[in-house]
């Protein structure tokens, strides 16, 4: 095996979601015999549950594979990558430890949006792009016309496509030998200081932090002392090693190569992913450039369910900021639902699978609030700031303006649900910017958009309009001013600070009926009667009434006078009175839910 720099390569593979990348890794795992025939299962980098059950990937993963050529040994490290537009930053991360990507498309179904998102990410980083058509063992693979697509619409360079079927096996030689020719190889100085990137890391309950570090420059061994330059922290390497996916030991890793390194580190907030690792006598170079930083845009509240249970939620959130550098939280309080954290995601589905991590990696009861995005607040004063937190709104009257986020929607879809598209995103406040038509059967469609209208619901009509043949990507585009207000929900006269939401002035009326009634299914009856309210400021705009349970008090009354009857019923409606001025309502996991699932079901 050769150590040879020169015979190293650093790829990733980027794709629309289930186009076919983690089989893909599969095969080329397989055909490099990095995983023996009996420790092979389908979806190898796959790790966590929740990806293997829903069949995307949220986590980069590294895989080390050794391949001869023409009898020379070639080392391919693999770093794989999400699809989905909410793991964006999983992708530019990856992208930064590579001189090459396999980019691939699925043969039947073509570019989709997140295609070229992920590809100019890919271009602007300079990296090498082999374009890769899966899926061509289907009835309805065209590969010709996706081939004419990507020159067409991308602009790439289709002469080393490679055509292959990652279930079937077909074309995966082809595309190895490719990687070698075509990926070139890192062009680090062996004979510099050390100058490593912390590209993701991740904690380990006995080992403390594990680092995976693409080293661009220098040698890093074991026993080595080391200093993290962002952090300013200093550490002993412990071990190091690289991944095939098992963690394997070595004494060090060159120029080059990618790999894992621990340094005993407890306290997660010694490093940061990005970070530049080098030893602690040259503690002085400068820091690599690492990749573009990206904000969280959706913003939820998480409470423990269960009090005592704040400081394990507390300890659960910084394990998982470790390995998911995009998330952010900060402590916050409700007067309905006590102590707890503001979240920071990328988009909704992020938000849902750090909500499911947390109750399943440690064992977590949480209660979440509707999502919102940053809001700019302009007030008669002339000052300006901004609000992740519906809670933070202030009296209308003190408001000059509200300024919403904008994004830049891409959709492609099929030209036969034109009109189903076109009137979703009218219906979403959005304004069209351009609308091609790629061939006789494709649409790209722009649009300037609310953040706020897409955060909830937009992906899931996207898909039942085009009978799940469109799809989406999107960009932030600054801020613009609209007319928007706080929603408030009422129990009994008293404001339920988590169920309020910013809402545009035009839906807030049709959302405040929409919530009331959800509300009125899904609160228990209690011995009092509830009232429901859904209110502008002081302006009430919507009411719904949750009637009290009643017990048969005049049961025991066989036949006698009415009055008798009436002289209980009235005592009993006295009690109920006074039961209502002093009840409390307790609020269910639903009706958070209900406002989440407005849209879907209402419709």
């Amino acid at each position: 095996m050769s150590s040879d720099q020169s015979h190293i390569r650093n790829f990733s593979i980027i794709a629309h979601i289930d186009h076919g990348k983690s089989t893909l890794a599969d095969r080329l795992l397989e055909q490099t015999k990095a995983v023996s025939h009996r420790e092979m299962k389908a979806q190898l980098l796959d790790s966590m549950d929740i990806e293997r059950e829903r069949g995307i990937t949220i986590k980069a993963q590294t895989a080390r594979m050794h391949y001869s050529l023409e009898g020379q040994s070639h080392i391919l490290n693999l770093i794989d990558t999400p699809g989905h537009v909410d793991f964006t930053y999983e992708v530019s991360r990856s992208l930064a430890a590579c001189q090459g990507v396999l980019l691939i498309v699925d043969a039947s179904q073509g570019i989709e949006a997140q295609t070229i998102s992920n590809t100019y990410l890919a271009i602007e980083q300079g990296l090498e792009i082999i374009p890769v058509i899966n899926k061509i063992d289907l009835p309805a693979a065209d590969p010709d016309r996706v081939k004419k697509t990507l020159e067409t619409d991308i602009g790439l360079d289709i002469e080393n496509t490679i055509l292959v079927s990652a279930k079937e096996g077909i074309g995966v030689p082809e595309l190895l030998r490719t990687i070698v020719k075509h990926i070139p190889a890192p062009s680090g100085e062996t004979q510099a200081p050390l100058q490593a990137l912390v590209f993701d890391a991740w904690f380990d309950v006995y080992q403390g932090v594990i680092a995976l570090v693409n080293v661009a420059h220098g040698t890093l061994n074991k026993g080595d002392a080391v200093y993290f330059v962002h952090s300013k922290t200093k550490y002993e390497v412990l071990k190091c090693g690289y991944l095939t996916p098992k963690m394997v030991e070595s004494k060090g890793l060159k120029t080059g190569e990618v790999g894992f390194v621990i340094c005993g580190i407890k306290d997660i907030h010694d490093i940061t992913v990005g970070d530049t690792l080098t030893h602690l006598q040259t503690s002085k170079v400068s820091p690599l450039p690492g990749f573009k930083e990206i904000r969280p845009v959706v913003f939820s509240g998480i409470f423990p369910t269960e009090a005592s249970d704040y400081n394990n939620l507390r300890h659960a959130l910084e394990k998982l900021t470790l390995n998911d550098a995009a998330l952010k939280f900060e402590p916050e309080n409700s007067n309905a639902l006590g102590l707890g954290f503001r979240l920071g995601f990328l988009g909704l589905l992020h938000m849902e699978i750090v909500q499911e991590r947390l109750e399943r990696e440690y064992n977590l009861n949480l209660i979440t609030t509707a999502p919102s995005v940053i809001f700019e607040l302009v007030l008669n004063s002339g000052k300006e700031y901004q609000i992740e937190n519906p809670s933070q709104f202030p009296d209308p009257h003190v408001i000059e303006a509200v300024r919403e986020p904008i994004v830049k929607m891409s959709i492609y879809t099929p030209s036969v649900h034109l009109g189903n598209v076109l009137t979703l995103c009218e219906e979403k406040r959005g304004r069209q910017l351009k609308m091609d038509f790629l061939s006789q059967s494709r649409v790209l469609l722009e649009y300037a958009m609310p953040y706020s209208e897409i955060i909830l619901d937009f992906h899931d009509k996207l898909k039942s309009g085009s009978k799940g043949y469109a799809s989406m990507d999107y960009e932030p585009q600054g801020y613009q001013a609209g007319d928007m207000v706080k929603l408030d929900i009422l129990l009994n006269a008293e404001v339920v600070d988590a169920l309020s939401v910013i809402v545009h002035r035009e839906k807030a009326t049709a959302m405040g009926k929409a919530l009331c009634k959800r509300l009125k299914d899904v609160l228990s009856r209690q011995m009092f009667e509830i009232a429901i309210q859904a209110a502008i400021g002081k302006k009430v705009i919507s009411r719904e009434t949750l009637g009290a349970m009643r017990k048969d008090v005049t049961a025991k009354c066989y036949g006698g006078d009415i009055s008798r009857k009436r002289k209980l019923l009235e005592k009993q409606k006295k009690g109920k009175k006074r039961m209502k001025r002093v009840g409390k309502v307790d609020i269910p996991q639903d009706a958070f839910l209900a406002v989440l699932s407005l849209g879907r079901d209402d419709k």
